[in-house]
């Protein structure tokens, strides 16, 4: 299949359905009121990144993507129905950008991930809505809301924790040939590769990487030269570059330094984010030299282009240094991804350090003791369970007391009522208060 990496498309989103003024027509009921249904919602696209797709392809003759518009509302409180949505399948590491604008609106490195590209149309309201206790019969309703319209580009930019980098013929693909099972084509002529060829490099059972393998460059690949820069795009995500350099040519008046020097200023020019990526250094065939003047070629190269990082000496052909290379690899792979891990563990979520910060500020003297003292977590459990028996001591001590209160109050309004009592006794035997029946 046919590698495409690029691809412009226009995504039209569907119409929402026109909402509709009706109203109960039935036999023996007069005024029966509004009955008019919403319009249904316009569909809606979506971009979905897939690992069993690996090429834009069909995006390049397919260009133009529509989702149905919803249905209208009819009578009898019937709502129109909503438009399906549609799923653009891509390969993962994909990234949709505003062909106009410029923005970047999803970038999909993950399977399965899932990004709104243009969103359907609200349906419109029926009359229904609009009823009140002064309109008894609306006649209002609204249309359905336009979906969205975009013209946008798809780049792909593939997967890989290692990126291949050198001037064509430099053994670039006789390299990932060497250390994965990936089989580009090899052959005696430049820019044999024409696209990238993804390998995954098996050091143990549970150790891989996968490399990029990108088409060379050349001397004024930027201004277009050979097959331009377009191909360093694949190499943004890659977290290491391994520039493999022709250290025997054949041509005697070739200067691999200074074809070396050359590849890392294109590199510079396209983007200088990638020009800081960490980078090693490749000496390929290294089988057409005798061993004795091996080291010495290295010295030499390595001295020209003023390198102090890392080298290393290889035969891609024969596999001569490709398993120490890629052993190499491996560890500083393993090791940038743990100390990516202890960044993230050291800088956490800034609303959950801020929420920690306001709960431990009001005690200051005993948050300064237990930072200066720290305490074991059986401590502080035994201490907050000796807290809460306490509380729960003087909740009790409460109670009873509220009850002794309460006890004691209605003891005083018992004493009230027999005083009561005893005063209306009093008055009822005053003199002169009681009648006399004559005899």
């Amino acid at each position: 299949m046919k590698f495409i990496d690029e691809a412009v498309i226009e995504v039209h989103a569907g119409k929402g359905g026109d909402g509709v003024a009706s109203f109960r027509r039935e036999k023996f009921i007069p005024r029966g009121g509004p009955d008019g249904g919403d319009g249904g919602r316009g569909g809606s696209i979506y971009a979905v990144a897939d690992r069993n797709i690996n090429t834009l392809i069909d995006y390049r003759y397919a260009r133009i993507h529509r989702a149905k518009n919803g249905e209208k509302g009819q009578g009898s409180d019937c709502y129109g129905r909503s438009a399906p949505d549609i799923e653009l399948r891509v390969p993962v590491g994909t990234v949709v950008t505003d062909a106009e604008t410029g923005e970047v609106i999803a970038d999909l490195d993950h399977d399965g991930e899932r990004a709104l590209l243009a969103k359907g149309g609200k349906g419109g309201l029926g009359n229904l809505h609009f009823k009140s206790s002064i309109n008894r019969a609306p006649r209002q309703f609204t249309v359905g809301e336009p979906g969205e319209s975009r013209k946008l580009k798809l780049e792909l930019k593939v997967l890989a924790d290692v990126g291949l980098l050198g001037m064509p013929n430099a053994g670039k693909s006789t390299f990932i040939r060497a250390v994965s099972a990936a089989r580009p084509k090899v052959a005696d002529y430049p820019f044999t590769t024409l696209h990238p060829n993804l390998g995954v490099v098996r050091v143990d059972v549970n150790r891989s990487f996968v490399v990029a393998d990108i088409p060379g460059l050349i001397e004024g690949a930027a201004e277009g030269a050979g097959l331009g820069h377009q191909f360093l795009r694949h190499l943004a995500r890659t977290r290491l570059l391994l520039h493999i350099v022709d250290m025997a040519p054949l041509d005697e008046k070739a200067d691999p330094a200074r074809e070396a020097k050359a590849i890392v200023k294109e590199l510079r020019k396209y983007d200088e984010a990638l020009y800081r990526k960490p980078r090693w250094l490749v000496l390929n065939k290294a089988d057409v030299l005798p061993a004795e003047e091996r080291e010495q070629a290295a010295k030499r190269l390595v001295r020209g282009l003023g390198w102090k990082g890392k080298s290393f000496i290889i035969s891609a052909l024969t596999g001569e240094g490709c398993k120490e290379l890629a052993y190499e690899v491996m560890t500083y792979l393993e090791e940038s991804a743990a100390a990516d891990r202890r960044a993230a563990d050291r800088d956490p979520d800034p609303v959950t350090a801020g929420e920690a910060e306001s709960v431990s500020a009001p005690g200051s003297a005993a948050s300064s003791a237990q930072r200066q003292h720290p305490v074991s977590p059986e401590t502080l459990a035994s201490s907050s369970s000796r807290q809460t028996t306490s509380s729960s001591r003087q909740t009790t001590s409460s109670s009873r007391q509220t009850t002794s209160s309460s006890r004691q109050t209605t003891s005083s309004s018992r004493q009230t009522t027999s005083s009561s009592r005893q005063t209306t006794s009093s008055s009822r035997r005053k003199p002169g208060s009681r009648k006399t029946v004559p005899h």
